[in-house]
């Protein structure tokens, strides 16, 4: 089982040109959509979270157990699901605005326990900066890494959201010794300052940067492995990264690599595969519009 914890909410896409065009409310959220993808191919997952009972929270639901998605560990609240408005740029690519006053998903509280046969946990997004819910999902982190579970992070920053960005930036650091897998883009890497050789001597046993049509690299211990980007033609960007955090869980579960050890273990072939995979499975994400990530059955051979 590899939990995904974090926030759902709707993503507003706008379906045309300018400031004025009309919006399509679409399920998202960096996690949940990281769930989705990993339902989609084939990797037991649950979804860890607090969703509203509104009906775009019982939308958010529907779609994870109709993928395949435990829900069972998700707290519900009266209060509404966020916003989050999406703007795509000539080239695809989105930025958000987010509406997140009083809204559920911040009011997570940390669980007793992980579901059971948990092997992996997946934290990042929105849900690592809006208090109180950040100091939960934060507690969950450490609690899982002191038990000896996986941990992957992609902190995806939406700096917006951040009102102070040296104060994250010391968080995020905090966060290294407990964190086994971090993955993030080349933009939220310039963000955040620092280099991957730092971070590794900080705590997580590989750090993958991901650079868009450009590929993804991995750094290790042992060196540095890269792929290119695959060629197709983008629809927008939304839910690409996502899809790479999913593709490269669901890559070490099937190695049985979900661990430090196995990491370790991948070597350069082992590597190149695991990228691969994933760029393929972020690309075909973003040849359609919204969050979509592909099925198993689409990246067959």
């Amino acid at each position: 089982m590899i939990v995904v914890a974090g926030e759902a909410l709707i993503d507003l896409v706008p379906q045309g040109t300018g400031a004025l065009a009309a919006l399509r409310p679409a399920l998202g959220g960096g996690p949940y959509n990281t769930a989705v993808a990993l339902g989609r191919l084939g990797s037991p997952a649950a979804f860890c979270s607090r969703v509203s009972s509104d009906a775009f929270g019982e939308a958010l639901l529907d779609r994870l157990s109709a993928t395949g998605v435990d829900v069972s560990a998700v707290q519900r609240g009266t209060e509404p699901t966020t916003l989050a408005v999406a703007t795509v740029g000539a080239d695809g690519s989105a930025a958000y605005s987010f509406y997140v006053d009083g809204t559920a998903d911040r009011l997570f509280e940390t669980p007793s326990t992980l579901p059971s046969g948990t092997r992996a946990v997946s934290f990042g997004t929105c849900s690592l900066v809006l208090e109180p819910g950040a100091s939960a999902y934060e507690e969950m982190m450490r609690r899982a890494a002191a038990q000896g579970v996986f941990t992957a992070l992609d902190p995806n920053i939406r700096a917006g959201l951040i009102p102070d960005a040296d104060a994250y930036r010391a968080r995020f650091k905090s966060w290294l010794p407990s964190v086994s897998l971090l993955k993030l883009s080349a933009e939220d890497a310039e963000w955040l300052g620092g280099t991957p050789g730092e971070w590794l001597a900080s705590g997580p046993a590989a750090v993958v940067i991901t650079r868009g049509g450009d590929g993804l690299t991995a750094f290790t211990a042992d060196g540095e492995y890269t792929v290119p980007g695959e060629r197709i033609e983008v629809v927008d960007t939304i839910g690409a990264g996502d899809t790479v955090n999913a593709a490269l869980l669901h890559g070490l579960a099937v190695r049985d690599a979900l661990s430090t050890q196995g990491l370790a273990g991948l070597g350069p072939d082992g590597w190149t595969q695991l990228l691969g995979f994933a760029a393929r499975a972020a690309a075909i994400t973003c040849s359609r519009a919204g969050a979509e990530p592909p099925y198993a059955h689409e990246l067959e051979g």
